[in-house]
């Protein structure tokens, strides 16, 4: 026995229309169309369903048989707007903010490679900007989505914990050791990109009781570790970064230890761009197939 959707909406149509005849106009086909699909669902049951009078009406077993029908089309329609709604969460262009670590290290490209392989029809469009301009895009709309250092409480997907790194001349006394304290580079220039970094960078410096007097303060991350290389000083950054870091310097473990929380984020007070939801899922499972977290990236 099949028993198919439209044999059960030809059905319906014409109990609740009341003839086959405005069943028809209804369900914009041909009577005979109509005719003929209540009559393959009569063949397939082996009994008749329907009286044919002026209003049509049902037979006893088409009586048992209607609540099912009207069950099974409701439900054909539940998949179909579910699957409508889910194409549009599958579609548009995303615009994603980040750091210039994180858009350059390998946070954002990974996820770039991980959503053209999954999430082919969403187009994500990459900004980068310090973290207070990245709130403030989000907040006003320049921006869909963000990857935030430490953001407030909230919905989002945790990326990794970033820990902090020192990077120094291979030819630095201190370049072959396991780990750097931050009291042993006393003695050297800092270097400092001035944004979220900075306050970070402070922290360290409170932790291990050292007085913060940095150098200079570089905006361009290409700039910071060009001067690195001069051996113009030495520079704190982010274990993100590393794939940054060119063969003459190394960046090494850093005490006192303090990391960062990156989180891939919406708005808080506006809706989320639909194929945003679809992009943390599918991020949220590439993190669900690596070891942790913390060294994801």
């Amino acid at each position: 026995m099949t028993v198919n959707l439209p044999q059960l909406r030809a059905f319906l149509a014409v109990v609740d229309a009341g003839g086959f005849s405005a069943a028809a106009a209804e369900l914009g086909m041909s009577q005979s169309a109509v005719s003929h699909a209540v009559a393959s669902l009569e063949r397939e049951l082996s009994a008749p369903l329907l009286v044919r009078a002026t209003p049509a009406r049902t037979t006893a077993l088409g009586e048992r048989v209607l609540p099912h029908a009207r069950l099974a089309v409701s439900a054909a329609r539940s998949v179909e707007r579910i699957a409508a709604s889910a194409t549009e969460t599958m579609t548009g262009i995303v615009r994603l903010a980040a750091t210039p670590t994180v858009c350059q290290g390998l946070v954002v490209p990974r996820l770039l490679r991980h959503w053209r392989e999954e999430q082919p029809r969403v187009t994500v469009r990459v900004f980068e900007g310090d973290s207070a301009e990245i709130t403030t895009w989000l907040d006003e709309g320049t921006a869909d989505a963000a990857v935030l250092i430490d953001p407030e409480p909230g919905p989002g997907i945790q990326l990794a914990v970033d820990g902090y790194r020192a990077l120094l001349p291979r030819d630095h006394p201190l370049a072959g050791e396991p780990a750097v304290d931050i009291r042993d580079l006393e003695d050297d220039q800092l270097l400092i990109s001035p944004n979220g970094c900075e306050a970070r960078v402070r922290t360290i410096h409170h932790l291990a009781g050292l007085r913060f007097h940095p150098t200079h303060r570089v905006r361009d991350l290409a700039t910071l570790i060009s001067m690195v290389q001069a051996g113009i000083g030495v520079t704190i950054l982010s274990e993100v970064s590393r794939t940054l870091v060119p063969p003459d310097l190394v960046l090494l473990p850093l005490a006192p230890e303090t990391s960062r929380r990156l989180v891939l984020t919406g708005p808080q007070h506006r809706p989320w761009h639909p194929a945003l939801r679809t992009l943390a899922e599918s991020a949220a499972d590439l993190l669900a197939h690596t070891t942790s977290p913390s060294n994801a990236y």
